[in-house]
Parts: structure tokens; C-alpha cells; sequence
């Protein structure tokens, strides 16, 4: 005759599943907003170059451009510069989390553009800086579509 779970066995499933259960209680509901959301952002590039990744520094970040920034935003949500080189212009924003810099992507899909998203940063410039850029800094080339009224 097979033995029943331990009473601390199954105790710990009922646990293990208690704590799945708000995982999964918000995950209904959403497929039409992921699917905009989806529609809305284009990966235009999709792995990292040669493995590089800049910090999320603002000042480090221009410096592997080759160019001087200038602070012109210092909040607790962001900081952001412009920097100017030979070639063209650059607006970094560098985030102190991960997920503030998923809500700005979120609201600069409104307007479209193109940006060169890292951990904790992106930079946004005509599309050839930052192609060419991406090789010194890492990070993703991303086509947001603005939207139309």
C-alpha cells in the first residue's frame, strides 16, 4: 500500500500554491493590451553587441559615444542629458530601476522613435548613431510607433 505525503509535505505544497495564486489571478484580462503593446514596439535589433553593456550612468554613457553631456533633468525617477558630437545629437535618460524605465519606454510609445534601450537606460538619436553606437554601449535598437489620432 503506498504512504500518504508527510503532513509537512503537503503543507508546503498548499504553500507553494498560495503563493503561485496572485501570479496568476492577474494575468486575465490583459491578452488585448500586451497585443497593442506589442504592435506598438519593434525590436529592430535583438541581441546585445559583443556582450558590452553600459552602466546606467548618464556621464558614462556619452563618454563611450564620444561626446560631453550636459545634465538638463536630475529627478528620483530619471536623470536625462543631451550631448552634441560631429555626427549628430543624443538624449540619454539613465533610470534607478528597471521598471521606471519600462513605464518612460511605455509613454514615448505615444509619440514613436528610436531608441537604444540598455539596463536602466536609453538613448534616443536618428536611427545610424544608434546603430553605430551600439556596438561601444550595447544594448537593444527599438522602433516605437507613435500613435495616430
Amino acid at each position: 500500500m503506498p504512504r500518504s505525503p508527510s503532513p509537512l509535505l503537503r503543507t508546503a505544497a498548499a504553500v507553494g500554491c498560495l503563493a503561485l495564486f496572485p501570479l496568476t489571478a492577474g494575468c486575465g484580462g490583459g491578452e488585448e493590451d500586451d497585443a497593442r503593446k506589442a504592435a506598438a514596439d519593434t525590436v529592430v535589433t535583438a541581441a546585445p553587441s559583443a556582450g558590452v553593456v553600459a552602466p546606467a550612468k548618464v556621464e558614462v554613457i556619452a563618454g563611450l559615444i564620444g561626446c560631453e553631456v550636459k545634465i538638463r533633468t536630475e529627478a528620483e525617477e530619471l536623470r536625462e542629458g543631451t550631448c552634441h558630437s560631429a555626427k549628430g545629437d543624443y538624449l540619454i535618460t539613465t533610470f534607478p530601476e528597471e521598471r521606471l524605465k519600462l513605464t518612460w519606454l511605455d509613454a514615448a510609445s505615444v509619440y514613436g522613435g528610436t531608441y537604444l534601450v540598455g539596463t536602466r537606460w536609453a538613448v534616443s538619436a536618428k536611427e545610424p548613431l544608434l546603430k553605430e553606437a551600439r556596438p561601444r554601449i550595447g544594448g537593444t535598437v527599438r522602433q516605437l510607433r507613435g500613435t495616430s489620432g
